[in-house]
């Protein structure tokens, strides 16, 4: 939609976050909160969107945004409305149509903006504002209805100045907004300071009412919708019902979550369809679970792709990879770089970094392999390790196809043993075994087998 732009207000200082990182940089969900009303826009069919930042904070957000947005920049701490004036440049005579966001409400959802929207369009409003109806309105400024009409407003009573609130199931400004371009920039000069030195987007409503322009509020069907974030109490309360909502979302994707009270799952996860997920389970960032696999109880998976039929059990990936059909655990490590290859079986007390197994290399007991290639078919016993640290350097080992690895073998590296190879129990490799061979001993020799 070319003829309708966004803007998001992120220049809020969020002081009651106590906080040295500023309030839309916090994560939420395994990402900035900066980041839903960015991607919600988009998805909205927003054609330009601009962010409206303080001088403090801008090199943090573009470093986040990069060129995604474009930016604005809110030098003095005006208000709502001066945020909104600060993308006057950008946008005024570029957009029909406004919508105007905060940067701090991530339970905003596609479809209510999409509605807002089109009701907007459809009666040719001069503003409209989602609302939403809530049990407990404290801290939320308060929709003042025309009470002859079902959508009308005549204003919206900010909760600071609003001193006849009801706290108890009131209808509540969510903070969106869709806006008559032309009408939006020539009425910002109108609104003047309040109470206190800001000045309040929020009373274009009663500008718009008294000039018999059309405004109405449209209640979310979701009352949740119109919470936003001030302190670290409410940044919990709202991801609770954002990880409410992403379980609900697999659960109805075919996924099977035994426990949902006890599972936690980013944003950016994706699961296939037969997957399990049992208790205690905690899914993060930018992970991907393929269709067909048990993943946990009591597993951490992190920024990990893991494949089709897989199990995953009490036990932590992060940054790694696990094709079709691979079993891990119980209480194992998948370090980052690890790559296992289908088939694989890792058992349990197992640590593997910055090493790839081939298909149907096994592993079943306690071990350490790191900087190392195992081939295919390969049997590393228990208490095997991978010395690949000299103390100024890492050094690699490699293990080739169908080569048989004894108990408590220590692979000093660089070392490489031979396809077919066999190590014997508590050998201490220091140099290249020969394909076919039998290394065993401390030092390990070479004899026929």
């Amino acid at each position: 939609m070319k003829d309708l732009a966004g803007i998001i207000m992120a220049a809020g200082e969020g002081i009651r976050m106590k906080s040295r990182t500023p309030k839309v940089l916090h994560c939420f969900c395994g990402k900035e909160l900066l980041r839903y009303p960015v991607e919600l826009l988009s998805r909205a069919g927003v054609g330009r969107i601009v962010v409206v930042v303080s001088p403090a904070s801008q090199d943090a957000v573009k470093e986040l945004l990069g060129d995604s947005v474009e930016y604005a920049v809110q030098s003095a701490k005006t208000g709502t409305a001066g945020a909104v004036e600060s993308a006057a440049a950008a946008l005024r005579g570029q957009a029909q149509q406004v919508v105007v966001i905060g940067g701090d409400s991530p339970l905003v959802t596609e479809e209510s903006v999409r509605s807002l929207v089109s009701g907007h369009l459809e009666n040719s409003r001069q503003m409209s504002v989602l609302s939403g109806i809530v049990a407990d309105g404290r801290g939320l400024g308060r929709i003042n209805r025309d009470l002859g009409s079902q959508q009308n407003i005549l204003g919206i009573n900010e909760a600071s100045d609003d001193r006849e609130r009801l706290n108890e199931h009131v209808e509540v400004n969510s903070g969106v907004y869709c806006f008559q371009g032309e009408w939006l920039w020539e009425n910002l000069g109108r609104v003047t300071v309040g109470s206190g030195p800001e000045r309040y987007l929020t009373d274009l409503a009663a500008i718009a009412a008294d000039q018999g322009a059309n405004v109405a509020a449209l209640p979310s069907n979701d009352p949740d919708e119109a919470l936003g974030i001030n302190n670290r109490v409410e940044l919990a309360n709202l991801e609770n019902i954002q990880r409410r909502r992403i379980r609900e979302h697999w659960m109805l994707e075919g996924v099977t979550i035994t426990d949902p009270a006890s599972v936690m799952i980013d944003a950016g996860v994706t699961i296939g369809q037969d997957t399990v997920v049992l208790p205690n389970t905690i899914l993060l960032g930018s992970t991907s679970i393929g269709s067909g696999c048990e993943i946990g109880p009591g597993s951490v998976v992190k920024d990990s792709s893991v494949g089709d039929d897989c199990r995953v059990t009490s036990s932590a990936l992060e940054d790694a990879v696990m094709e079709a059909g691979v079993d891990i655990g119980p209480f194992s490590h998948l370090r980052p770089g690890a790559y296992l290859e289908s088939g694989v079986h890792i058992g349990n007390y197992v640590e593997v970094k910055e090493s790839r197994f081939a298909a149907g290399a096994v592993m079943g007991h306690f071990g350490y392999i790191g900087d190392a290639s195992i081939g295919a078919n390969v049997n590393v016993g228990a208490g095997t390790v991978t010395c690949n640290y000299d103390g100024k350097v890492k050094r690699r080992s490699v293990v080739e196809k169908d080569a048989f690895i004894g108990c408590d073998t220590m692979l000093v590296a660089p070392v490489t043993v031979g396809a077919g190879a066999v190590t014997g129990a508590g050998a201490v490799v220091t140099k290249d075994v020969p394909q076919a061979r039998l290394a065993v001993g401390v030092p390990a020799k070479i004899i026929d087998r």
